[in-house]
């Protein structure tokens, strides 16, 4: 039986320079090898990205610093994995040498399975978690939210916080 949804993921950034920058040189040459590792991951099933293979070039707000990436899995294990247990911990250890301080960057949301989800979706899911606190409809890994056709899921910890 395959799965009714999927897990969409968005984490938004506000870098501290142009992403052509001399202190953006260690992200942007890890991105890479970075979504490699994402793509080869247990769950994976989608990404975003732009027309260099990643979403350096995409923009979704009006400041040109402001990035993002998205992505859909199968499940919140599958993403917890890869985000907290896999070499990516590494990269995003350092994001405060790349990124400025966003109290809320990322959300998660279930997504019918095989639809991808859109940019002005994905910031109006950030939105309803800055509005209201982790619901069902937009939430984290500390408080998730199971799928609408499961009973319950764990949570993931930020073992980055």
């Amino acid at each position: 039986m395959s799965a009714k949804f999927e897990l969409a993921q968005v984490n938004f950034g506000r870098l501290r320079a142009p992403v052509d920058h001399p202190m953006i040189k260690d992200f942007v040459d890890n991105l890479d090898p970075i979504n490699a590792l994402a793509e080869a991951s247990p769950g994976f099933v989608w990404r975003l990205t732009g027309e260099g293979d990643n979403a350096t070039d995409i923009k979704p707000y009006d400041d040109p610093m402001m990035a993002m990436n998205m992505s859909v899995w199968t499940d919140i294990p599958s993403l917890g994995a890869y985000v907290y247990r896999s070499d990516h911990v590494a990269i995003m250890r350092r994001r405060r040498e790349w990124f400025e301080h966003m109290d809320l960057y990322m959300v998660l949301w279930w997504v019918p399975a095989g639809r991808r989800p859109t940019i002005e979706e994905a910031k109006a899911k950030l939105a309803l978690l800055e509005a209201n606190g982790p619901t069902p409809e937009a939430f984290t890994f500390k408080v998730p939210f199971p799928a609408p056709d499961q009973a319950s899921v764990e949570p993931v910890l930020d073992e980055c916080a």
